[in-house]
């Protein structure tokens, strides 16, 4: 891990974790076209480039937190005084109902695909698939949101429950976590600014989670300590800033046009990095 490939991958997930385009394929697919271009092997694996990735979602995290400060504060009060009056009746009690909901069946769906997520890392080609994937999921939600699903305004118990599915889903690099909770928020009747909205705010305890454990777990100390932490560190500084930035205006973004321009970015960006590593392996 040198500078320039923290600060480029650091601009790339900054980007790439609020646009529904899968931020986690798109770091595969950086760090991969940079090794094929320094002549270093696919499949070596580092340790320090896992725990960079890891930061990097650590920095984007800290952009959510920021600028849904007030959102955040307002569900943990309202959530807080729900619990010791036992009435959750309040929208913002609720919806810290739903994202807890949400979170732990994520959780449930994505520990399965763990394994078969850090192989995918190694493989981009199918990760190009998945992307592929991913934007005919877009696209179809779009064209069922404006022909066939009627609006509501809030988030139920029920969407709630299929929007963390998804996200649990969305572990495997390729299946846009913002792609596909905002996508199945459309297919059952949110708009698109509440959709993405939500799917930011459950974004949240997930990326907490993944910063805490995994370096908990997974981190040898004295390996960690041979890693290029001013790397690092100005990567994940650089995540979130661009994050932020990327997060204001997503959001006016999206509550004007159609989210089929990045269907048909992950459509063609797919197929691109599926046909280069196959040819390339």
């Amino acid at each position: 891990m040198n500078l320039i490939q923290a600060i480029l991958m650091g601009i790339v997930q900054g980007l790439s974790e609020f646009l529904p385009i899968s931020s986690s394929a798109h770091l595969v697919f950086t760090s991969n076209f940079y090794k094929v271009f320094k002549g270093i092997e696919i499949i070596q694996h580092s340790n320090e480039e896992v725990f960079f990735d890891i930061m990097v979602h650590l920095g984007t995290l800290i952009a959510v937190l920021i600028f849904f400060r007030k959102e955040i504060w307002q569900i943990i009060v309202a959530l807080w005084h729900a619990i010791k009056t036992k009435n959750f009746n309040n929208t913002d009690a609720k919806l810290g109902l739903y994202i807890i909901t949400g979170t732990f069946l994520t959780v449930l769906l994505a520990l399965p695909f763990n394994k078969i997520a850090e192989k995918l890392v190694y493989t981009p080609s199918i990760v190009g698939i998945l992307l592929f994937i991913t934007g005919f999921v877009l696209l179809g939600s779009e064209y069922m949101s404006k022909h066939f699903v009627a609006k509501k305004e809030n988030v139920d118990f029920k969407t709630s429950v299929l929007i963390g599915l998804a996200q649990g889903l969305a572990a495997l690099p390729g299946f846009s976590r913002s792609g596909w909770t905002i996508a199945t928020g459309l297919f059952f009747g949110l708009d698109r600014t509440t959709a993405a909205r939500y799917s930011f705010l459950l974004s949240i305890p997930i990326i907490l989670g993944a910063s805490m454990i995994y370096p908990i777990i997974e981190i040898d100390i004295q390996e960690a300590l041979t890693y290029n932490w001013t790397a690092i560190i100005i990567g994940t500084v650089v995540s979130g800033i661009v994050g932020y930035l990327c997060i204001k205006y997503f959001m006016k973004f999206i509550s004007k046009f159609s989210l089929a321009i990045f269907g048909w970015y992950c459509i063609l960006a797919g197929i691109g990095t599926f046909i280069f590593f196959r040819f390339y392996g």
